[in-house]
């Protein structure tokens, strides 16, 4: 093998190592969704604080995917309610997952 061959092949397998470390799986997040749904979790955050029967800190969100979870204490039913209410009307949210306790 000539020096450029070697060269080229070393190319191809770091490139397709790159790639195949950025693809996405049912369990892991490629890069670009990993960036999405920290973008999702911005906004959903945004929404419940700025809604103003939400007004509660101890609400968390995480995303994966587009699935947002809601988790974290509130102080009646309706407030759970509306906190999915908020989070599905975020766009970009394909479905929302109620963990939240009522204290």
């Amino acid at each position: 093998m000539n020096r450029f061959s070697s060269v080229s092949v070393i190319f191809a397998a770091v490139l397709l190592t790159a790639v195949a470390g950025c693809a996405s799986t049912q369990k892991h997040e490629s890069t670009g969704q990993y960036v999405d749904d920290t973008v999702l979790t911005t906004k959903v955050k945004a929404a419940i604080f700025n809604d103003p029967m939400l007004k509660s800190a101890e609400i968390n969100v995480e995303t994966f995917k587009g699935r947002v979870q809601l988790s974290g204490f509130v102080h009646d039913r309706a407030s759970v309610v509306r906190a999915v209410q908020v989070a599905q009307a975020v766009g970009g949210v394909t479905s929302v997952a109620n963990d939240m306790r009522v204290k």
